[in-house]
């Protein structure tokens, strides 16, 4: 494993997943296998998520239309707060979640957008300005 690497997963970490609360998931992993829970990490977030391909705004607000579709409001609440640290707006996250609408059905958009709602109360931004 390279050094460069393990700075790539650090500072891409950083970026996404300062300041959220909650358990993250490598601290998750790690609980039950250490080694294995650092090989996710390096991969993750080291390879996948430190992608230029894509900025890291439009990776986060793909990563929520999926999330949402799929149901996953824990999964959800994460990458809602990592969205934010890399600079999406709520605007922009609830536009994205309203979009799913047609292939998720309007349960899936309530229940995303109540943990937008979560989030945003958490971090004093609710409600969202006009």
């Amino acid at each position: 494993m390279s050094d460069d690497l393990v700075e790539k997963t650090k500072a891409t970490g950083a970026l996404y997943f300062k300041d959220v609360g909650g358990e993250k998931p490598f601290e998750l992993w790690r609980a039950f296998d250490a080694a294995l829970g650092k090989d996710l990490s390096l991969f993750i977030t080291g390879k996948l998520y430190a992608r230029e391909k894509i900025s890291h705004p439009t990776r986060q607000l793909v990563t929520i239309a999926v999330l949402t579709v799929l149901l996953r409001p824990e999964e959800l609440k994460l990458h809602i707060q990592a969205a934010l640290n890399v600079g999406c707006t709520p605007k922009e996250i609830a536009e994205v979640i309203f979009q799913t609408f047609t292939y998720g059905g309007i349960p899936t958009v309530n229940t995303a957008l109540k943990v937008l709602r979560e989030v945003l109360l958490e971090k004093g931004q609710w409600p969202i300005d006009e």
